[in-house]
């Protein structure tokens, strides 16, 4: 969709040279960071040095402290501990990270994450039966739990003792657990965005001493929790920020083989340095397809394989899974937007095939999202046939879980977040499904579909931009929500070359030259070969972009990512 450019800020810190020279970066660096919010050298420089030190307290989180008491309990006395995830990259690292944790004790434990063709989202009481047919009496969810009350109450039925960690908003009432650590617990504390696996990881660190033999290092385990965080599109700010950037550190060392061989199967170099988009677009789905598709339980043995070797087959195997993914998310989007386009009307759009994947459809409600900018429900009928199951997806003025809860008298169930969401429906109740989100979203935004804004750090001029600068550019990482990555405007330059590329011809390399110093730079514009044609070459525009340094066959070179346009 076309956007509306408007600056991020317009202001610069009166004492920008002097704020630079102290942080050693370049005045623009500073003003990036200031019109983000952050007015203090103190806070500029924790930012852009986010060390493990600076993370706050972590009784913080509400519950934490809670459940570490009673997991040391029951643990040092003997008692069997399973840990239930969910089957997303957020669950499944969670999941790993726990039992790696344990393992570094010398305690084996039981795990569990569920089918979502058989079992769906969630702690189920049957799976609880299972665990304790297994020996299990205590039980630990990760990135679950928060509203699951017939799984939690099933558990307190066997006897096992019950400690709920998640990251997920609570419903009116809380699980009968004997513990429940959340951070949406109680807004407002510097926990707030962690991802299942960041409050998984906080617990894990605070239980760390109280548990016998020598404390597991729990750095080695923030590969872990980067991947799993952003995975999971939380907020890459505050505490986020901190786990996340040293945790991409991790990656790179690539000491696990289960993460060496899920980035060579992703074409990267064993100790290639990823940044957040990269693993968000590549690694991670291929930890996600096995959950989509079926059975996580494939991408937990990956992460936990004790060698390259024994990785390696599985990481190709979730490569294959991933492939077939990918080509039914074509196919899906495909129908998807063509539904989507007899429902123009519509303020909010409600899409439903019988046949489609359940595990896809999140997926593509995002591409639906991102090519009309309104919020996005898609339904498929679930394995049972009872009733259809929905996946959610919005735009960032409109709260899409608010949403969900106003209309809660004709859903089954649902759950999620602002931005994402799940939900269960009888079929009967589709039309008023498809009425009652519309009349949510109107009565949030209006009747008239918003324009996606497009937000500019500053104009920058071609010759501006350098190695160095890009290198300095790199500080600011990992982009993502919360801290996205800088878009610069150009001023007018020339269209002087058009070329595409790609398997369908659908991506677009151009060359830019501004006339008034001669610099010329190469750029591409992912998808867009549809709407930048030939016709543009030898006209004058303004481009918003994103700088790069292009490292394909080894030889560093400038190149741009466009963003947007116009004339």
């Amino acid at each position: 969709m076309p956007c509306k450019w408007t600056a991020r800020g317009d202001s610069r810190p009166p004492s920008g040279e002097r704020l630079a020279e102290e942080l050693s970066v370049s005045p623009l660096i500073v003003d990036i960071l200031w019109n983000r919010g952050l007015t203090s050298l103190e806070e500029m420089d924790r930012f852009l040095s986010p060390g493990l030190r600076h993370l706050a307290d972590p009784s913080e989180i509400p519950g934490l402290s809670e459940a570490v008491g009673i997991l040391a309990r029951e643990v040092n006395a003997g008692r069997k501990l399973a840990v239930w995830g969910d089957y997303d990259v957020d669950g499944i690292t969670s999941t790993t990270l726990v039992t790696e944790f344990f393992r570094g004790h010398g305690i084996e434990i039981l795990h569990h994450l569920p089918n979502r063709m058989e079992e769906g989202y969630g702690l189920n009481p049957a799976g609880v039966e299972a665990l304790a047919e297994q020996g299990a009496e205590v039980l630990l969810t990760v990135d679950c739990g928060i509203t699951d009350y017939a799984g939690v109450s099933r558990a307190r039925e066997l006897g096992l003792t019950v400690v709920v960690s998640d990251h997920h908003l609570p419903g009116e009432t809380l699980p009968e657990a004997h513990a429940v650590c959340d951070p949406r617990l109680r807004e407002g504390g510097p926990y707030d965005d962690l991802a299942g696996v960041g409050v998984a990881w906080m617990l894990m660190a605070s239980l760390n001493k109280s548990l016998p033999g020598r404390p597991v290092d729990m750095r080695g385990l923030l590969d872990l929790v980067a991947l799993g965080t952003i995975a999971d599109v939380v907020r890459l700010t505050g505490m986020n920020r901190i786990l996340v950037k040293n945790g991409l550190l991790v990656i790179k060392e690539a000491a696990r083989p289960g993460m060496a061989a899920l980035k060579v199967v992703s074409d990267y170099e064993r100790g290639a340095d990823l940044g957040a988009g990269q693993i968000g677009f590549n690694l991670a789905p291929r930890i996600n397809a096995a959950g989509r598709m079926g059975d996580p339980g494939k991408a937990l043995k990956l992460l936990l394989s004790p060698d390259f070797d024994s990785a390696m087959p599985i990481a190709e195997e979730l490569n294959s899974i991933n492939m077939e993914r990918r080509r039914q998310e074509t196919e899906i989007a495909e129908q998807a937007f063509a539904q989507a386009e007899t429902m123009k009307d519509r303020a909010g759009l409600v899409l439903f095939a019988e046949h489609w994947h359940p595990g896809i459809i999140g997926i593509v409600a995002s591409r639906v999202v991102e090519k009309y900018y309104r919020p996005t429900l898609m339904l498929c009928a679930a394995e049972d046939g009872g009733l259809l199951k929905g996946s959610g997806r919005s735009i960032s003025e409109f709260d899409l879980h608010e949403a969900l809860k106003g209309i809660a008298p004709i859903l089954n169930g649902f759950g999620g977040h602002k931005q994402a969401a799940g939900l269960s429906i009888l079929p009967e109740n589709l039309e008023a499904l498809r009425e009652g989100f519309n009349e949510q979203v109107i009565e949030a935004l209006g009747p008239d579909p918003l324009m996606p804004t497009l937000k500019l750090d500053r104009e920058l001029p071609f010759a501006s931009i350098t190695t160095t600068l890009l290198a300095e550019l790199e500080m600011l990482q990992p982009y993502g929500m919360g801290n996205p990555e800088p878009v610069f405007g150009s001023s007018p330059v020339t269209v002087a070359e058009h070329s595409v590329f790609g398997r369908e011809r659908e991506h677009v390399k151009l060359v830019l030259a501004d006339a008034e110093t001669g610099a010329r730079l190469p750029g591409k514009a992912w998808r867009m070969a549809d709407k930048l044609t030939r016709d543009i070459q030898g006209r004058q525009m303004r481009f918003a972009f994103t700088p790069k340094i292009d490292r394909y066959r080894g030889i560093p070179k400038i190149d741009l990512r466009i963003r947007d346009w116009n004339f």
